[in-house]
């Protein structure tokens, strides 16, 4: 029934400082006897365990006890459950062998069993899943914490008193995955949803979403990939491990691949396209404007890659006379991400020559009123449309800039380098 610490379960998010642990089986617990103090006082049988929604995981509050025939129940405050063993569940006596209150409902409670056992799970497109046939819990510190639910036809066994006869694997989905909306929705339907809706997910950086897509499998990944709009999916994308894009881009139907693909950079296409089967790279290929797949073409082959290759049109421009005001009017009017603009560029009259380029840090703590021209740095350090990607890393690494602009011979600009686009894609032609 329980395993301790030493499990090989991945679960994320955890409290720090867990200690020795057990994972426990709702299904298992389920009219297990309870006893007040010794094995001779009985009181009764679980019937529930009542938990509080919050983050990450809820937290179980008490253990709910029914008698039936009129009796009736009590609520058992889970401070006074003493130890869960194989025999039965041990709470701390009442003074007076008093029975324990009745059960009364709270803001933020959930019952298990009465709230979750049956329930099928959907993907936040409303295409069913699974059904929830048990509650995974871990046991720690005196604390019981849910962190899955099993959808596996062995919850439905142990649920029947039939645990024995195991059923190829458990399918265990994190709670951090899958939760009601809200305690009133649980009680009201007969669904569970994925619990990050559409607009939380753009709050959340691409990190976090790869990392939360690396957590699943099958449908609840193609669910959760397939929520996210096309700049979403392409940031998510870039932080995902190799396994999770190649099992991302199997399943993405061309006219989608070909809108997320437009929201990367050559050099994030690159990277992306190395740990691709070589098949799967030239139908995508295929879906590119013709000069980026010319230059990705040119990345994936055995030349080396030169700047131009590797450029991203993605940058601001300010005029040289203006102030710092209109510099900042002109970065909080452009819709671009935060993480984007790291620098702004001066054009010359000819809206092509770099002239100067100005921090963005900079610009941030210099009076409103003070000249553009005073807090741009020219001439700008920037790297030849013909200089390799080993050059290209050479300057990032002697100059620790966040962002270089690529330029011709006459110095006029072609495009901007990002430093996670050039070191990450060295990282992965390191790991070829």
């Amino acid at each position: 029934m329980a395993s301790t610490g030493s499990s090989s379960m991945k679960i994320p998010d955890l409290p720090a400082g867990l200690g020795n642990y057990r994972f426990l089986f709702l299904s298992e617990l389920l009219k297990k006897p309870v006893f007040a103090g010794k094995v001779t006082d009985r009181i009764g049988k679980l019937a529930d365990m009542v938990v509080l929604l919050r983050e990450p995981y809820p937290e179980v509050v008490g253990i709910y006890i029914e008698h039936g025939w009129g009796v009736p129940t009590e609520f058992v405050p889970w401070e006074a459950v003493v130890k869960i063993e194989d025999d039965g569940i041990f709470v701390a006596p009442r003074p007076g062998g008093n029975p324990y209150p009745p059960f009364v409902d709270q803001p933020g409670w959930l019952m298990l069993e009465q709230h979750l056992f049956g329930k099928t799970v959907l993907d936040m497109d409303g295409r069913q899943v699974e059904v929830v046939n048990d509650v995974h819990l871990l046991l720690a510190r005196g604390r019981v914490l849910v962190v899955h639910v099993d959808t596996s036809f062995n919850g439905f066994l142990r649920r029947w008193g039939l645990g024995r006869l195991r059923w190829l694997s458990d399918d265990l989905i994190s709670w951090k995955f899958v939760q009601p909306l809200s305690v009133e929705d649980a009680a009201a339907t007969d669904k569970v949803n994925l619990s990050v809706t559409r607009s939380q997910l753009k709050e959340l950086p691409g990190e976090d979403l790869a990392d939360a897509l690396e957590e699943l499998t099958g449908k609840e990944q193609e669910a959760l990939f397939s929520a996210l709009d096309e700049e979403k999916a392409a940031e998510t994308l870039v932080e995902a491990e190799p396994r999770a894009q190649r099992q991302l881009m199997g399943n993405l139907k061309k006219e989608r691949a070909q809108r997320i693909l437009s929201e990367m950079t050559v050099p994030q296409l690159a990277n992306l396209f190395s740990v691709l089967p070589h098949d799967d790279v030239e139908d995508l290929l295929a879906l590119l404007p013709g000069d980026d797949a010319e230059r990705l073409r040119g990345i994936l082959s055995e030349r080396e890659a030169k700047a131009s290759d590797l450029i991203s049109q993605d940058y601001l421009v300010v005029p040289p006379e203006g102030t710092v005001a209109d510099a900042l009017a002109r970065v909080r009017g452009s819709g671009r991400e935060p993480g984007s603009i790291s620098y702004l560029y001066s054009l010359k009259e000819d809206g092509q020559t770099l002239l100067g380029v100005v921090d963005l840090r900079a610009l941030v703590v210099s009076p409103d009123d003070l000249p553009l021209a005073e807090v741009m740095v020219s001439p700008v350090v920037a790297a030849d449309a013909e200089d390799t990607q080993e050059e290209v890393v050479a300057l990032f690494e002697k100059y620790h800039y966040r962002m270089i602009p690529v330029v011709d011979q006459a110095d006029r600009i072609l495009g901007v380098i990002r430093y996670n686009d050039i070191m990450s894609n060295t990282a992965a032609r390191a790991k070829d």
